[in-house]
């Protein structure tokens, strides 16, 4: 049945684009009434701290409640959270502190909101018949569609209608995105229930402590991790910090860094669309090197050194494109090796570990650029984006990422 699979993709589409909206309309609703940059990054930390934590802590109860009723019930959640705050804003009873609280209960809603969106993956797959790596496409595509379009339409409504009116509309976003994934996933029902009386009964800690030992004594898993949450530690450099410097320098000034990643968002977009049409069928290990190297290291090293426009423009098309492979290849390995007693736990833990390092991003950009300049800080981010991709060529273990399990009814 395809109905869960194709209200799940709705889902994450509307949650996702809501999600981009708060990303801009909160900043600028705090610069606009605080008029402190200092004030705008507590904010933005009190948001991540919380929503890492709990998806570190909110896999138990995901493996023990069902990811289905998670994800509903925070995404319910996560419309009083964003609306409470133009709405008491309006009345003239928002404080900092109480804002500070309110986009912590947000952050804290979408850490395990997410993280059981993402475990409900292999249910989904199991259901509609279909390769692992078809979903993950599929998903991979919404994600970077919806975070383009997303980011377009957070500037429109914060144009349009200021950036408190802006957070009603993200949480009507929320609203829906629950009511479709209800309707959608319905027919799972059933199964969550069965699966939540049959779940782990042994206390929470220890449940939690289960997850990371598994996590821990796979390799593969791990290193996966490990490597992606190091590769968002220099995007978020890259995009926080390089690429507006370079911006200015160079003199594209803010027309120009859109286009590149509105480009490089939109190429992305269709490597993901080709890679749930073909991913199934390439080996994922050449796949995930080759993808690496095009989508890593180029887009430093071009922007390092002043290169033409057109050459720029090239190597973001192909990088995007590149990109699009790596979420629908890793998430099928992911998936593939996680027990499903353990799919909150695991999935939930290894999100958070790709988040953790991402608040230091513009922190390591800002330094390396005051340390040396633009061309050294895209030098060295280049550097470090090819070892930490590359090492896995030297460790034969991630070769199991070509390890497929058996279809369904396949006989020995």
């Amino acid at each position: 049945m395809r109905r869960p699979l194709y209200g799940w993709l709705t889902s994450e589409a509307l949650s996702i684009t809501g999600t981009r909206v708060t990303m801009i309309a909160i900043p600028l609703f705090v610069l606009e009434t605080t008029g402190s940059p200092t004030k705008t990054g507590l904010v933005a930390l009190a948001e991540m701290l919380p929503m890492v934590l709990a998806k570190v802590l909110g896999g138990p109860v995901i493996d023990r409640l069902g990811a289905r009723r998670v994800a509903i019930t925070c995404d319910v959640g996560s419309v009083g959270a964003v609306a409470a705050i133009p709405l008491l804003y309006d009345a003239g009873l928002m404080s900092f502190g109480l804002l500070l609280a309110l986009v912590a209960v947000a952050g804290t809603l979408r850490g395990p909101g997410d993280a059981a969106k993402h475990a409900l993956v292999p249910t989904i797959v199991a259901e509609a018949g279909v390769p692992m790596e078809r979903v993950t496409g599929l998903a991979s595509t919404v994600e970077r569609t919806a975070s383009m379009l997303g980011a377009g339409l957070a500037g429109l409504l914060v144009a349009a209608l200021g950036a408190a009116n802006a957070l009603l509309i993200d949480a009507a976003s929320f609203a829906l995105s629950a009511a479709v994934l209800a309707w959608a996933t319905r027919p799972l029902a059933a199964v969550e229930v069965a699966e939540a009386e049959e779940s782990d009964p042994a206390p929470y800690a220890e449940q939690l402590r289960a997850g990371w030992r598994f996590l821990r004594g796979d390799p593969v898993l791990l290193g996966i991790t490990v490597m992606v949450a190091l590769t968002n530690l220099v995007d978020a450099a890259w995009a926080a910090v390089l690429m507006p410097v370079w911006a200015v320098e160079s003199g594209h000034g803010a027309a120009g860094l859109g286009l590149v990643f509105a480009v490089f968002s939109g190429a992305s977009a269709v490597g993901a669309v080709t890679a749930a049409v073909w991913a199934a069928r390439l080996p994922r290990y050449a796949t995930y090197l080759v993808a690496f190297l095009v989508c890593g290291a180029p887009r430093f090293v071009v922007m390092a050194f002043d290169s033409p426009a057109a050459v720029i423009g090239v190597i973001v098309v192909a990088a995007g494109f590149a990109a699009g492979f790596l979420n629908p290849i890793l998430g099928a390995v992911i998936f593939e090796r996680i027990p499903a007693p353990l799919v909150g736990r695991v999935s939930s833990l290894t999100t958070a570990m790709c988040f953790a390092l991402l608040p230091f991003g513009g922190l390591a950009g800002g330094i390396l650029v005051s340390a040396g300049g633009l061309p050294f800080a895209m030098a060295v981010c280049g550097a470090a984006y090819f070892a930490f991709t590359m090492l896995p060529a030297l460790d034969p273990r991630w070769r199991e990422m070509d390890r497929r399990p058996e279809p369904a009814g396949a006989t020995m």
